[in-house]
């Protein structure tokens, strides 16, 4: 059952909204005013609020961003209950977070399929992003619920999908954005270039990841370049779908900002690395990192297919330092090298080396 926070402070419109939805089937919570209705959410986390703006103590305006700032509370749908039709006041609460608004005074068959359709919604999201908050085949899974959420068509037959060719460009650093790009198969790297040439790679990418999407957001040229590391198809999401997408649809942009938060981490994780680790676990860091990315199309893969000048730019080191610690490894008996192939044996061993 269904569990909905009603935060009114009508008692005769507070009841008789409790009443419809309960009389359908829904779980009701009930709070007379804002600081009661946050403090309940926060408590018992319900799966849907429905509050009004005007209310003493706190309005409706601070109950949607006090629970947007709470991680726990930030991704419930959120129905403003209203008189007030101006709009300033929607515009102001879809600023704030809100999702919905119904206005009083209202049927009774109005507000149950306002209700029935933020439910529908957030459970889309919930069931398709699952694991993706996790990271496994999270853009992948992301971009299949905008299908079924949004009214934006983000995949379709008339996308256009382009073969790239192993070194091909995709975009480069100081050009300025015109589409997001989703790796349907193969590797892509982004990377810095300093004033001799000598490339530090900021990121590989695989199946199910978005690229170049930070600076559509940020509306700034691109800090980095984008090239194929082994032959890939890219989806080209032009940038005006992209931002319909972000402001079309609150659930779907909150579960989106915590894919980027994941990202985000993943980045700094990996500087920690470079900047902290011995070469050692620089090294078996990355190898594990990679691996990771070399399994989102083949989850039994052992295999890191990467060059070894790539593997270092990534990493942070010289080439040579690379290949020296590489067969360390091989002769430790925690990786195995073929060709232009490096096959992990122990990669439990390599994320808790000691030193």
């Amino acid at each position: 059952m269904k569990k909905i926070l009603v935060i009114e402070d009508n008692d005769e419109v507070r009841d008789n909204i409790a009443e419809i939805l309960e009389l359908s089937g829904y779980e009701v919570v009930a709070a007379e005013n804002g600081k009661v209705g946050t403090e309940i959410a926060v408590q018992q986390l319900p799966d849907l609020i429905i509050c009004d703006i005007m209310m003493p103590v706190l309005d409706g305006y601070g109950v949607v961003y006090l629970l947007n700032q709470n991680p726990n509370t930030n991704s419930i749908p959120f129905i403003f209950l209203t008189a007030k039709s101006e709009k300033t006041d929607f515009r102001k609460g879809m600023e704030l977070g809100a999702d919905d608004y119904i206005t009083k005074p209202f049927e009774g068959i109005e507000l149950l399929k306002a209700v029935e359709m933020r439910l529908h919604k957030s459970e889309a999201v919930k069931q398709q992003l699952a694991r993706d908050i996790e990271g496994a085949d999270s853009l992948n899974s992301f971009l299949t619920n905008v299908k079924k959420v949004s009214h934006v068509q983000l995949i379709s037959e008339e996308r256009e999908v382009y073969n790239y060719k192993k070194k091909q460009q995709i975009y480069a650093e100081g050009q300025r954005p015109k589409a997001v790009y989703y790796v349907k198969s193969g590797k892509v790297k982004t990377f810095k270039s300093n004033d001799d040439g000598k490339e530090l790679i900021t990121n590989v990418l695989g199946k199910g990841d978005f690229l170049g999407y930070t600076y559509i957001l940020e509306n700034i040229v691109y800090k980095e370049s984008a090239e194929v590391l082994e032959d890939a198809e890219i989806m080209t999401i032009p940038k005006d779908d992209f931002l319909v997408l972000m402001s079309a649809d609150m659930q779907v942009a909150r579960q989106f900002i915590k894919l980027i938060t994941h990202n985000v981490l993943e980045k700094e994780e990996s500087l920690l690395n470079i900047a902290y680790n011995s070469l050692r676990k620089k090294v078996a860091y990355q190898l594990t990192a990679m691996l990771e990315k070399f399994k989102a199309e083949s989850p039994d893969t052992k295999e890191i297919r990467l060059s070894r000048d790539n593997l270092a730019q990534v990493t942070g080191i010289a080439t040579e330092s690379l290949i020296r610690t590489l067969s360390d490894f091989k002769a430790e008996k925690l990786v195995d090298i073929k060709g232009g192939s490096i096959i992990i044996l122990n990669e439990s061993k390599l994320k808790n080396l000691p030193y």
